[in-house]
């Protein structure tokens, strides 16, 4: 058997789930299915995340970017 969850909802919350709900769908169904698209939005930014920090970052291309920076600040003040 599953357990039961209890949320304390405002008016944003009960406003979501009457758009969740216009189909016809129960309100059980609605928040069970947000619940799970939520957590799957979340394992995937999370593995896109790792995707990223894994990638290789390339040989320096000799460019001191805070130089670069300091130099177009000073020629703008000018």
């Amino acid at each position: 058997m599953a357990d039961t969850i209890t949320i304390r909802s405002d008016a944003e919350t009960e406003h979501a789930v009457d758009v969740l709900t216009r189909d016809g769908g129960s309100r059980s169904a609605a928040i069970r299915q947000a619940v799970l698209e939520a957590a799957q939005r979340r394992e995937r930014a999370a593995a896109m995340r790792r995707a990223a920090l894994r990638l290789p970052l390339g040989e320096p291309d000799g460019i001191d970017v805070a130089a670069e920076i300091s130099r177009e600040r000073g020629e703008e003040r000018q």
